[in-house]
């Protein structure tokens, strides 16, 4: 019997272990979703790169390089998102 009541106490102990861990961790995890809602909330809103156009014809691959250049930094600060990023990147070459 006492062999019993051990097995019974250490299964307890393990499943109550179990549970806190996995209520830290879920707690841990939304406390970094919230911080990610955050700082996407207070992020200023995505800057739109200006149309230059390709009137002109008088330089067009360096305009669309450089607009493609900034284009690139843009989304490495974080400004951009990969969708914004993307649909930009196909407005520039014109796709």
């Amino acid at each position: 019997m006492p062999g019993l009541l051990r097995g019974i106490a250490r299964t307890a102990v393990v499943a109550g272990t179990a549970t806190a861990v996995s209520n830290r961790v879920s707690r841990r995890q939304a406390g970094r979703w919230a911080r990610q809602e955050q700082a996407v909330a207070e992020s200023p809103p995505p800057q739109q790169v200006p149309d230059q156009g390709s009137g002109d014809g008088g330089g067009g691959m360096a305009d669309t390089l450089a607009q493609l250049k900034q284009l690139g930094e843009l989304k490495q600060q974080g400004i951009l998102t990969e969708e914004e990023f993307e649909a930009q990147k196909a407005h520039i070459l014109g796709s």
